[in-house]
């Protein structure tokens, strides 16, 4: 199968998309990539990438990687990130014809994270081509960036709706990231395209971690105190407020640390509140690799999701749920809905309601009151239901099923 992958972003930008391309390749298919220039999440292009000019590589060695320039997202304010998305669709729409001329393709597939916009220039390549469309959303919109506080006059979410249910009604299949997905996103689009398509992750086991990447005093520290790790984003949606509010309540705990590793909007504000509240059980250590996570979630005792209040945010599956369920360790849970359900599921771990610092110290004191066995057995069943229900090898495969039998039903 012949497959255009239309993505915002790429690697070296850190995505799950990433290792699906890898695995399309694996099992024989033909992936192109277009995508811009890499900036996330520091909000500068990458070294070794200009901001102009289109640019062409390999990725994975016979995957063909084509950027098209765009504005990097600077620090994130409104306007610099609405200059963003539409430099992309405007780039897109421009030159993607052209790069693309008489290259025939099967499907077209989204990797529809924020913004939603991205699909725009799919859509032309769709018509252009003849191929299908597929997007896989990952977040709702105009939901998402109403939670967020991204954009909150009522008549600007209502002409976002507008857009949303023209991309929806220009694309062939909607694949979701989280049944809960299916109900938001029947109201603006027919049901029979919606197919549940669920985020998966890489198990790359010890085979790409990498020691070396991480400090030797963050690696002491993991080994010598009970760790419990946040990785990811550090964006408003994250809701660290949760995790500086539980970091008080267990001061009293000497061995304990939180030890957040990643980076984003928020890590100036998690900065003064370590530095104002003398919060020394609360680590910063910055963001690594893909690669470096391994050794790190191993030597965690319990690793930590934590999400806004929010009904849109009840919907999601954060990706990081699957990286952790395939690490085999605790996972601490500070979400509702769907999220909360498949750490319950799994038997992964424990849970309590989004944004709330007392319930989440109490977990994490239960946490640090278990002994070893326990602890491990949790690790276990998380590690367990990972196989069965997100593991990436099965689901590339079930994606191509999901294409051909769409694309049979879409011809009839």
């Amino acid at each position: 199968m012949k497959i255009l992958l239309v993505s915002q972003y790429f690697f070296p930008e850190a995505f799950i998309v990433n290792d699906l391309v890898r695995r399309l390749n694996d099992l024989g298919h033909q992936v192109t990539v277009l995508t811009g220039k890499p900036n996330y999440p520091q909000g500068k292009i990458y070294d070794g990438y200009r901001l102009g000019g289109i640019q062409r590589e390999r990725y994975a060695e016979a995957v063909e990687v084509i950027r098209v320039p765009l504005l990097p997202r600077g620090k994130g304010g409104g306007l610099r990130l609405a200059a963003n998305y539409l430099s992309f669709v405007l780039s897109g729409l421009v030159l993607a014809p052209r790069l693309l001329r008489g290259r025939p393709f099967d499907a077209i597939l989204v990797f529809a994270i924020s913004p939603i916009t991205q699909v725009i220039p799919a859509m032309l390549l769709k018509w252009l081509k003849g191929a299908h469309l597929a997007v896989w959303i990952q977040d709702l919109w105009p939901e998402s960036v109403s939670a967020t506080g991204f954009i909150r006059d009522p008549w600007l979410l209502k002409m976002i709706g507008w857009l949303v249910k023209g991309i929806y009604a220009g694309s062939d299949t909607l694949l979701v990231q989280s049944r809960a997905f299916t109900e938001p996103v029947a109201r603006y689009a027919r049901r029979d395209k919606i197919v549940y398509y669920p985020n998966s992750f890489e198990d790359k086991n010890e085979t790409a971690a990498d020691e070396t990447l991480v400090p030797e005093c963050l690696l002491e520290t993991l080994e010598n105190d009970f760790c419990l790790v946040f990785a990811g984003n550090l964006g408003t949606a994250q809701s660290l407020g949760t995790l500086v509010g539980a970091a008080e309540r267990l001061r009293h705990l000497p061995d304990l640390k939180l030890v957040v590793v990643g980076s984003g909007s928020m890590q100036p504000w998690l900065e003064q509140q370590k530095s104002g509240k003398a919060l020394d059980n609360l680590l910063l250590a910055g963001r690594f690799p893909p690669e470096a996570m391994g050794p790190i979630f191993r030597r965690a005792k319990g690793l930590l999701v934590t999400l806004k209040r929010d009904q849109i945010f009840s919907c999601v599956i954060p990706s990081k749920i699957q990286a952790y369920l395939a690490a085999g360790r605790p996972i601490l849970a500070a979400l509702d809905g769907e999220g909360a359900k498949v750490v319950e599921e799994a038997r992964a771990g424990l849970t309590c309601p989004a944004e709330d610092a007392e319930a989440l110290a109490e977990c994490i004191r239960k946490l640090h009151a278990m002994d070893d066995a326990e602890r491990d057995a949790l690790g276990r069943s998380g590690r367990a239901y990972f196989l069965e229900q997100f593991e990436m090898a099965a689901q590339t495969q079930r994606l191509v099923e999901i294409f051909n039998q769409r694309i049979k039903e879409t011809r009839r």
